[in-house]
């Protein structure tokens, strides 16, 4: 594919990454086709900037019901997909793993059938340029040692929650299309993500407004599991660099550079909230960490080896962890109408249900 201006079917575009990478496309002269369930983590405010813009068209659907995506096929007529949507709380995979058979290899599935229904449809030069990018993630790849090379595209996967283990599904199932069809896919995994719009259950959103009030703060374990830490507009950057310019059937890993064990972020997270928001009452927020019972099949370490996207298409974070984490801390403090919003009922009954019990041990 070129450089030239696209119409982006967008799967998932409402939530964390995807309502980032939206914004970031339309930014930059794209047309989006927004689908999304608008489940727990799915946030029509994030699209706020947008909502009038007529190259963001917002349609909600089930990328499960396969009439419906047919029908968005049919009627707008994308030059790529790019596949976030996904349910990806590993906390959430292991209360309740039907809900991501259904959500990431079940509705890539559908997906993958419709998108090959109309590519195959196309006229010739449109086949050519036609994309289907899969957003994955590095947790198929399993768990590191100290001491382990970090994951590289041809790590074999190793998946170990029923998260990691729906989406490294979701990932043979795009290989699959692929090899068997033509579909020109590309997959790409990667690190985790943090920054704005991020639903307040992962690490660093919830550690920022808990500390913010003063809360416990809760940290599995020895706080010891390191993970690489990718700043989204980063990663939407990396994600649009490799639509334009990956090659059809490879997968490319997306990484921040960034290893960091959970009790450093924790850490950072205090300091910098201590340092914006000092409050007498409070005290250093670094008081306020416990350490609680680690969750069951905790990997202890990830780490990305993105040379391969480096080399091949040039592509590199722009942002240190230290300056994301500043960004990311002062959204938060910033959009206190947007965290109350996303603070509903179902969102306190899972802190309830994964949380309070560890502290109370």
């Amino acid at each position: 594919m070129t450089d030239r201006k696209q119409r982006i079917l967008v799967t998932g575009g409402a939530g964390f990454i995807g309502s980032n990478f939206v914004l970031q496309a339309v930014a930059a002269g794209d047309a989006v086709i927004n689908v999304d369930l608008l489940t727990y983590a799915g946030n029509r405010a994030n699209l706020g900037a947008i909502e009038d813009n007529p190259a963001h068209v917002f349609v909600q659907g089930d990328i499960c019901d396969p009439e419906s995506m047919g029908r968005v096929f049919r009627e707008h007529r994308p030059d790529a997909v790019v596949h976030f949507a996904a349910e990806s709380h590993v906390d959430r995979s292991i209360l309740d793993p039907g809900a991501f058979i259904r959500t990431n290899v079940q509705g890539t599935y559908t997906l993958l059938e419709q998108a090959k229904g109309y590519w195959s449809r196309l006229a010739e030069e449109e086949r050519r340029g036609f994309r289907f990018l899969h957003v994955s993630t590095d947790e198929v790849y399993g768990s590191l040692g100290p001491e382990d090379a970090a994951f590289s595209e041809t790590t074999p996967y190793a998946p170990n929650s029923p998260y990691a283990a729906s989406k490294a599904a979701s990932d043979h199932l795009v290989r699959a299309y692929f090899h068997t069809y033509g579909l020109p896919v590309i997959t790409t995994n990667c690190s985790n993500n943090y920054g704005p719009f991020q639903f307040p259950e992962k690490l660093i959103p919830l550690m920022v407004l808990n500390a913010l009030e003063g809360k416990r703060l809760p940290v599995y374990g020895d706080g010891q599991n390191v993970r690489d830490w990718l700043y989204v507009g980063d990663h939407c950057s990396a994600i649009r660099t490799v639509l334009q310019r990956g090659l059809p059937g490879e997968t490319y890993n997306v990484g921040g550079n960034s290893e960091k064990a959970n009790l450093e972020v924790v850490h950072a997270i205090c300091d910098l909230v201590d340092g914006l928001r000092p409050d007498a009452r409070i005290g250093e927020r670094r008081r306020l960490i416990e350490f609680v019972p680690d969750r069951p099949g905790h990997d202890r370490r990830y780490a990305i080896d993105a040379r391969k996207i480096a080399r091949e298409l040039g592509w590199r974070p722009s942002i240190t962890f230290e300056e994301g984490m500043r960004r990311t801390v002062t959204w938060y403090l910033e959009n206190s109408e947007w965290v109350e919003n996303v603070r509903t009922g179902a969102y306190r009954e899972w802190i309830r249900q994964n949380y309070e019990a560890r502290l109370a041990q």
